[in-house]
């Protein structure tokens, strides 16, 4: 089954002195789902996955299947350096009642071919059998870079649970001859925001993404125009993305720090960022939100949904299993 819709990439909430902070990520599914996001894809690069212990990780995923189910689908991204670390999180995930794992290059040792990241990638999804998994490509982090037609060439009859890929990346007809390979038989995720309406022409039907946190309506007002073929007003969309974008992109601090302030601002405190990340200024943030509100984005911000109610805090974030 290939996914539809917004798949927010969840920030990792966390406390003042930089401990995770569980307890937000009943708020942030409650705002990603008011908001028209159809899942989540948890601790990947958004969710400053890599900078988070394991034990971290496999919390973290715990909850969020807990508050999620029902309402969101969650994927967890499992990739490491250590591949006994990400079969020990796919293990996990599966437990816990994930949807999907998916899982990125390691980024240190690299794999030197195709077929070593194939085999990488298959001892990950042996790990959670019962589960979808995805491969998170996004070279411009991991440094690992193969065509991913030949990924797929090579994977498909060697990984029985392989769904697709997350696709990070510009290559757009390597990212087309993944979608319509083997009769479009593989959900080929589109990972650049600032780039969606390309993907949708392509016919890109799910989309990953670290922008739809905080303004998933402007997304999704962009498609319902695509498919209403109004392709002017479509494009008007995908330009406002952009400016908001270079806005977070060029104030600064990193993307994340700003995108995080931005959540704070509408309502969702996820905090700060870890190092070697570093934390937006008073001075970045007032710039920030001005050059945001120049450009009318508030109009196409996500909002509080009604507060809910939930006894999610009486389950164990390390118990493995859900209730």
């Amino acid at each position: 089954m290939h996914l539809e819709g917004l798949i927010a990439a969840p920030f990792t909430a966390m406390k003042a002195d930089r401990s995770i902070n569980l307890d937000m990520i009943e708020k942030q599914a409650a705002f990603y789902a008011a908001n028209g996001v159809a899942g989540v894809f948890v601790c990947g690069t958004t969710g400053e996955g890599l900078l988070l212990t394991v034990q971290e990780r496999l919390d973290i995923a715990d909850v969020w299947c807990q508050v999620a189910l029902g309402t969101l689908k969650v994927i967890v991204h499992v990739g490491e350096n250590s591949v006994d670390a990400c079969c020990q999180m796919a293990a996990r995930a599966q437990r816990a009642g994930a949807y999907a794992v998916g899982a990125m290059a390691p980024n240190f040792f690299r794999p030197a071919t195709v077929e070593v990241l194939v085999d990488y990638c298959a001892e990950i999804a042996a790990s959670a059998p019962k589960l979808p998994f995805y491969y998170y490509h996004m070279p411009s982090m991991t440094g690992v870079n193969f065509a991913m037609i030949d990924f797929l060439k090579k994977a498909s009859g060697r990984i029985p649970n392989l769904a697709g890929i997350k696709y990070t990346y510009e290559d757009m007809m390597d990212y087309q001859l993944c979608r319509v390979f083997e009769d479009g038989r593989y959900d080929i995720l589109f990972g650049r925001d600032e780039m969606l309406l390309c993907g949708l022409v392509l016919g890109t039907r799910g989309a990953v993404g670290s922008t739809y946190n905080f303004a998933a309506p402007l997304y999704c007002r962009l498609i319902d125009e695509f498919r209403k073929e109004h392709l002017d007003k479509a494009r008007q969309y995908q330009l406002l993305s952009m400016q908001m974008i270079k806005i977070l992109a060029t104030i600064g601090c990193p993307f994340l720090s700003a995108s995080k302030a931005l959540m704070k601002y509408l309502g969702v405190d996820c905090g700060p960022v870890r190092l070697p990340l570093t934390d937006i200024s008073a001075a970045q943030f007032d710039s920030m939100i001005a050059r945001l509100e120049q450009i009318g984005l508030s109009d196409f911000c996500s909002r509080q949904p009604a507060p809910v109610q939930s006894d999610v805090k009486r389950y164990s974030p390390v118990s493995g299993v859900r209730p």
